[in-house]
């Protein structure tokens, strides 16, 4: 029996989990269980992986169901345009860096300084976008360039 407290299931309130459609369950849950130092609260249907303060839920796509008619989930295709992404705030991005790349994460570089914190990012065995950021001058009020329009 699962302890209520490890669930994504508040007695009041809400609380905020990220679902992904992923083509293999196992590998998934034991990527964000290694390399962001999760807790596996199911190990499937749904996988769950309880990490820090959050909660990532893992599950194969599928086709419509009565509850979402005519939405198919898939995991993303090498090319998709990225809508959206896992933000993950550290202490200490270099220690964070160093061991993820030990345990096999794939980064899209290494760690930058944008001078109102430093951050890179690293995609998931289905090709999902995960920033990995540190607050460094945004701490002293120094924050990025604005975005050209």
């Amino acid at each position: 029996m699962v302890n209520r407290a490890d669930l994504p299931a508040p007695e009041r309130g809400l609380v905020i989990t990220h679902f992904l459609t992923v083509r293999d369950v196992a590998v998934s849950r034991d990527f964000y269980a290694g390399i962001l130092g999760g807790e596996v609260v199911l190990a499937e249907n749904p996988a769950i992986v309880r990490v820090a303060n959050s909660w990532i839920i893992l599950n194969p796509g599928g086709g419509p169901t009565p509850d979402k008619p005519d939405i198919v989930l898939r995991p993303p295709e090498p090319g998709d345009p990225v809508s959206s992404f896992i933000n993950v705030r550290v202490a200490d991005i270099m220690a964070f860096y160093e061991a993820a790349r030990a345990q096999g994460a794939t980064f899209v570089t290494e760690p930058l300084d944008r001078k109102a914190e430093i951050r890179c990012y690293l995609r998931d065995p289905d090709g999902y976008l995960i920033e990995i950021g540190q607050a460094t001058g945004m701490l002293r009020g120094v924050y990025a360039d604005p975005s050209p329009s």
